[in-house]
């Protein structure tokens, strides 16, 4: 899929509000159609596995399915798969080819764990979740709260690798679904001028700045990382997915730009992939501004720029 910039500010000029409530709506008619699907395949298996890459809306997108399988009567429980990372051990955590720790590969998690939970929860068994401290970065173990189904009611288990096989395997009826934000802005010529990737960037460049306390510089050395884990441990399992959807909203760049452009601006020239940043820059200005104050509290985007209405 892919927006016209033209329209894009055409539609701004005429009604900057009307034009940000109508990309909102075109976003929650996916969540809603995702929440039918899931309802309508809860009795036969209560396991959704949501999967997607950095900056996709994952945890946003978790919280609106609820609602909105709420709506159809469907109760439904949380599961991220962050709870299950193992302890960093520098002597056994995957590495990287350059030789630093691969935080994006799956042997970071505890698969077996959380696949035998997922198992447990479809049966109908109480779990008792992992605490992990990501400041320590060390895992206590299943300590945590305790989980347990009821009658008509779901897990959304939501994480960058929960299409893997290896989770799959646990729970072969799961209903699976893969979101990105993965649509491109064309010109009147055809010609590409932003990224569905950079999307997803200035997603993770504003939020890990705002709410991470990652600067910018940081999280451009992370970047290609993602990027590398991305093609190796997510995409190749997206096929696999019952429904996918796409996150990106046409208004997006028009919003973002007013938090990632003086991040960009700051960056120094000695950092990572400084010259696709200074691409980025020049594209942004062809975006009309619109008030960030307009967007819903309860948009998806809030996720990243913050003022909204869910807890993260």
């Amino acid at each position: 899929m892919s927006y016209q910039l033209s329209e894009i500010n055409a539609a701004l000029e005429r009604d900057p509000k009307a034009f940000l409530d109508a990309c909102d709506e075109a976003y929650n008619v996916k969540v809603r159609r995702a929440a039918k699907t899931i309802a309508e395949r809860a009795e036969d298996c209560p396991i959704v596995l949501l999967s997607g890459p950095s900056g996709s809306g994952k945890t946003t997108t978790a919280m609106k399915i609820a609602e909105a399988l709420s709506e159809l009567g469907v109760g439904s429980k949380s599961l991220a798969m962050d709870s299950y990372f193992r302890t960093v051990d520098p002597k056994t955590s995957p590495r990287t080819p350059d030789g630093k720790l691969d935080l994006e590969s799956p042997r970071c998690l505890d698969l077996d764990l959380l696949g035998e939970h997922l198992n447990a929860l479809a049966q109908g068994k109480q779990i008792r979740l992992p605490i992990y401290n990501f400041i320590t970065q060390i895992q206590a173990g299943p300590i945590g709260k305790r989980m347990k189904l009821k009658k008509n009611e779901v897990v959304v288990c939501e994480g960058i690798h929960a299409l893997n096989d290896e989770i799959v395997s646990h729970c072969p009826g799961a209903i699976r679904l893969y979101i990105s934000a993965r649509s491109n802005v064309l010109d009147d010529d055809g010609k590409m001028i932003f990224k569905g990737t950079w999307m997803r960037l200035m997603r993770r460049l504003v939020r890990d700045n705002n709410f991470r306390g990652t600067n910018p510089a940081a999280t451009m050395e992370m970047w290609a990382n993602v990027r590398r884990g991305e093609k190796k441990y997510i995409s190749p399992f997206k096929e696999r997915a019952d429904l996918k959807f796409d996150t990106a909203f046409a208004s997006e760049v028009s919003i973002m730009k007013q938090f990632v452009k003086p991040l960009l601006e700051a960056l120094p020239e000695t950092a990572e992939r400084y010259d696709e940043l200074r691409k980025i820059l020049p594209m942004l200005d062809r975006f009309a501004d619109v008030d960030p104050e307009l967007l819903a509290p309860e948009s998806l985007l809030r996720e990243f720029i913050g003022g909204g209405v869910y807890d993260y």
